[in-house]
């Protein structure tokens, strides 16, 4: 192997270090807007269990309250009244839910797009083929013939990750 060669590997490693760092960072920031997210919308479901506790509360007064009430409301007016407090209660909590879930659909749909962005500049980084390529031929005859990793590594002189990689890259292994 020549320093040439050597330079070449040390190159391609040391690209492919970076392209790995920074996919760390990148799924390092998305899982704390994900968290983030996740915190909101917990707080309203918080918020909703509040909000059904009162209602639950208010419910249980206007009962007793129409059962001591000498007007006496009819079945069908506490019923009504009882849907209108619902709604009342629900209604705004119900659009919060909404514009959060519409939000968190926003960031996924980016997301979606930065990670394909992100695949495809990948995927035109030129990667060699293998690291020797009049090896490759040798490599993959001797594996086919049955024999293993490391004596291929020692009768070509290239390590057995080499071997591995040649292997990997030619979808044999």
């Amino acid at each position: 192997m020549t320093y040439s060669d050597l330079f070449h590997l040390e190159y391609v490693v040391v690209a492919m270090s970076a392209i790995i760092l920074y996919l760390i960072y990148y799924v390092y920031t998305k899982d704390t807007q994900y968290n983030q997210n996740l915190h909101s919308i917990a707080s309203v479901v918080e918020d909703l269990n509040r909000e059904i506790y009162y209602l639950k509360k208010s419910t249980k007064e206007i009962q007793i309250k129409s059962k001591i009430d000498p007007r006496g409301m009819s079945d069908e007016e506490i019923y009504q009244e009882i849907e209108r407090s619902v709604y009342d209660l629900v209604h705004p909590l119900s659009q919060a839910l909404k514009q959060v879930q519409e939000s968190v659909e926003i960031v996924d749909s980016q997301i979606e797009s930065r990670v394909s962005n992100l695949e495809n500049g990948v995927k035109q980084i030129s990667i060699p083929s293998s690291i020797h390529a009049n090896d490759d031929e040798k490599v993959i005859s001797l594996y086919k013939q049955g024999i293993d990793l490391e004596t291929i590594s020692r009768e070509l002189h290239i390590s057995k990750a080499e071997v591995e990689f040649v292997l990997k890259i030619n979808k044999i292994k």
